[in-house]
């Protein structure tokens, strides 16, 4: 099994060397890269360039205009030639040198996609973990549920046949795939309860006020997209499953400082 990772980038010279070499770290080797970059004028490229030799031929890149983060997604979708394709993003990092290896091993004949748990991380820390998402088996997008993003790996195929990623959605554009594709038609999914990612906190949906209000907005018309029934009040309760991994993981922490 081969498994293409993309990576989006613009002006992300002060990150993206970290997430390039957690993808170096990865003990599995039957991988493709992928970084799309979006004409960056930071030494993005430069950075990309001067990685290219490591991978022996398994990175790709483009750097060119784009109409956002999940435009140059869908690039890399369309540039990808492995089995799976996963999202790492260019401040994030892998939480280990085994995670694509027990992805590999976790894939079988009857998954087709795939996802895990993640630690959001300080932007200028990644050792110092600010809380966890724990992630776990199909519940329903109605009740609050859905996976972490950057843990979501799926078949190409499934690509191919549902469609990326719809900009309209800017900021929550990942949550109407998931929906789209898990929720509304039915992919067979499987939970790898372990963590994947290390998250750097700060991200597009969560950055400001106005994010998260448009972001809650644009999940409300997710579920009116794929003709799913759900109550006004979704955008409350689906805190709920957050706040309880936040809880669990303090908890954790405490417990284990006794």
């Amino acid at each position: 099994m081969r498994i293409s990772i993309i990576t989006v980038s613009y002006n992300s010279g002060n990150t993206l060397s970290n997430t390039i070499e957690s993808v170096l770290s990865q003990g599995f080797s039957d991988i493709e890269y992928i970084i799309v970059d979006g004409c960056s004028k930071d030494g993005t490229t430069a950075i990309i360039k001067s990685a290219e030799s490591s991978f022996n031929g398994r990175l790709k890149w483009v750097s060119e205009p784009d109409k956002g983060l999940y435009d140059a997604m869908n690039k890399g979708i369309k540039m990808a030639t492995g089995d799976v394709i996963g999202i790492l993003n260019s401040d994030d990092l892998f939480y280990d040198s085994n995670v694509l290896r027990d992805i590999a091993l976790a894939f079988d004949e009857n998954t087709d996609a795939l996802f895990g748990n993640l630690y959001f991380v300080k932007s200028d820390d990644v050792h110092c973990i600010v809380r966890a998402w724990k992630g776990s088996t199909y519940s329903s997008f109605k009740k609050g549920w859905h996976p972490a993003h950057p843990t979501f790996y799926v078949r190409r195929e499934v690509y191919e046949k549902y469609g990326g990623f719809d900009i309209s959605f800017d900021v929550s554009a990942d949550f109407e795939l998931m929906l789209r594709f898990i929720e509304k038609n039915r992919i067979r999914t499987k939970y790898l309860d372990r963590y994947m990612v290390k998250m750097r906190m700060g991200g597009e949906s969560t950055r400001n006020i106005a994010n998260i209000i448009r972001g809650n907005r644009n999940i409300i018309r997710a579920f009116r997209k794929n003709d799913i029934q759900v109550s006004w009040a979704y955008p409350i309760y689906r805190l709920f499953p957050k706040v309880v991994s936040l809880l669990r993981y303090k908890l954790g922490l405490k417990n284990a400082n006794l």
